[in-house]
Parts: C-alpha cells; structure tokens; sequence
C-alpha cells in the first residue's frame, strides 16, 4: 500500500537517521541560493544537497519521500535528506535493482549463470509494457539471462521481470533480500509463484541497498561490478537525473527510475572522478500534476532533472569512499 504524506510534513530537523549524521534536512527552498555550488566538506555538501532538493521538489509539488548522503572519509555518510525515509511505499521499477540482487545471488553461488538461456514466448511478454521485447513481434526467442539482465536495468522492460521469475520465483527473491537485511524491500506474490508485482521498499533501505551494493558486502566483486555497468550505462535511465550532463557526467552515475499511475522514483549513485561511490540517493515522488505524462516533462521528472547537475557539482570536490568502479569506455559506431 502506498501512503502518501505531504512532503513539508515529512521534512524536518531531528529526523533520526541511522545511516549517518543529519545535516540540513529542512533547508527552506531560498537556501538553494545561499549555499556553495562546489563545497569541499562532505557537511558543506551535504547542506547544498538539502538546499537543491528542497527547492526542486518544492517546486514540483506533490508528495516526495527520500534519503540522500554524502560519503565522508572520516566517518559515517554524512545524510543530506530524510524526508519521510522510513514510510514502506511502492518502489515500482526501481525494484528491479533488488530483483537483479537476488538473481545475481543465485550466480554468486553458483545455482544461475549469466550466459544460460529463458524462453521468451508470446505467453509471457507484457503486452504494451515498456522495454523491448514486446515490440519483438515474433516468439519464442532464446535469449541468456544477461541479456535479460541488461534490458530490465537499461530499458526497464517489464517483460524482464517475468523471465527473472522463471530463474527466481517471488518467495526466493523476498526470502534473498531479507536474509541481506532488507525485509521491507519485498516483491508482491501473485497466484502464479513465478510472477510478481515490483512490490516494496522504503527510501532507506533502498539508499541502504545501493550502498552495501558499492561497499562490497551485498554481491561478489563480478556481480557488483555487472549490476553498476549495466546502471552507468550510456542506455540507462536519462530523463531524470541524468538528463543535462555530458556523456563523462553520465557515467558517473548508476541510476534507476520507476513509474506507474502517479508515482516517479528514481534512485542511485554518484561516483568521484576516481569512480568512488560519493552520494546515493533514493528519490520517491507521487501526486504531482499530470499523472498520465510519462515523459521527460512530468513535474517531478523536471525537478530530478534539476537536481541532478547541481548534486553531482555538490559533491565533485569530495572525495568517495569504498572500492573504486572505473566506467568502461563506450564510444559509438557506426557500424561496419
């Protein structure tokens, strides 16, 4: 069930916040313009942060749920929002990064592997579903189950998630992300136990997620490294956060969005220049204006645009934490 809370309501000073120390989660919309464009403390970041998000999402209206921090080398991430970080609500597609989790736990033990084959058949594509291969138009097709992975964290292809089923049925995927300390990011169960709908998380344990994701303690160093290539990619999600930086900007972040009815969520993680993880975000929004509008000028879509520039300026003169995950090169062709 997903219980909207006005956004002023949700922000305030005092929000605990277990992940890190609270810096600036209230910061009225005006203090966007009083705050440093590059600090170069990870506290200083952390304002800034607060201030730009505030703003923006101000400015979108609606309700937003979220939690940001900015990676500190002397200690704990330091939280640049908790808006309501705690409230259980629909995820969405953004999900589909715990979905991969718990595929990809299976390769790590050896139970999967990337490159064997599901069965795409007519009966399971999601007729009209974002992604690609319901725009195939002809079935059965054998694809691996890399080739699954790609599409469901590039394109979003909901037909992805039923071919995860088949390898991972619902009770596994939520029985994996509890034992790794997320019981609130759940998939939802239906009759079929090899279906699901994207279910549950909350903004903390999401943000959580992708930390120990970049940390090294949620994936093997293989997987951890397939999961981030694949969310850095030039083809992931760019209406959102991505939207305005260059293609090197880009692959600085590893980013996922989620979309239905009136909800637009979008979570991830900004890299240094030496590829350390040195900002996660989890951004949750529903109950803007325009809900039927899935494009790029949907309110809250606008306002993650907005936001992401100025985050990633936030922090570019922090240094990350944690291993380093160095971006693949990737240049287009022109065949041949």
């Amino acid at each position: 069930m997903t219980i909207r809370l006005n956004r002023r309501t949700a922000l305030g000073l005092g929000t605990v916040a277990t992940a890190g120390t609270v810096l600036g989660a209230a910061a009225p919309a005006s203090a966007a313009e009083n705050t440093e464009e590059t600090p170069t403390t990870p506290a200083r970041a952390a304002r800034r942060v607060a201030a730009v998000f505030d703003r923006h999402s101000t400015e979108a209206g609606g309700n937003w749920q979220a939690y940001v921090s900015v990676a500190d080398p002397a200690g704990p991430p330091v939280v640049a929002v908790a808006a309501d970080a705690d409230r259980r609500i629909e995820a969405y597609s953004v999900n589909k990064i715990a979905v991969a989790t718990a595929v990809l736990d299976k390769v790590d033990r050896g139970l999967l592997t990337l490159d064997q084959r599901v069965d795409v058949t007519a009966a399971i594509v999601v007729p009209g579903g974002d992604g690609i291969f319901s725009l195939d138009g002809a079935y059965p097709s054998s694809v691996t189950l890399g080739h699954v992975l790609a599409n469901l964290l590039t394109v979003s292809d909901d037909t992805a998630v039923r071919l995860c089923g088949l390898v991972a049925p619902a009770a596994e995927i939520n029985s994996i992300l509890v034992a790794k300390g997320f019981p609130n990011t759940q998939v939802e169960p239906v009759a079929n136990p090899n279906r699901f709908f994207l279910g549950t998380s909350t903004p903390r344990e999401t943000h959580d997620l992708l930390r120990a994701l970049v940390a090294g303690t949620l994936l093997s160093p293989a997987s951890t490294t397939h999961l981030l290539g694949l969310l850095r990619s030039p083809v992931a999600f760019t209406d959102g956060i991505r939207r305005t930086m260059s293609s090197d900007e880009r692959a600085r972040v590893a980013t996922k969005a989620g979309w239905f009815a009136d909800a637009r969520h979008e979570a991830g993680v900004i890299f240094d220049r030496s590829g350390a993880a040195v900002l996660t975000y989890a951004l949750f929004a529903d109950g803007q204006a325009d809900p039927d509008n899935f494009g790029a000028t949907h309110p809250a879509v606008q306002a993650r645009a907005a936001m992401g520039p100025k985050f990633l300026a936030a922090v570019d003169r922090i240094a990350g934490t944690g291993r380093t995950f160095r971006a693949p090169t990737r240049r287009p062709s022109n065949g041949g």
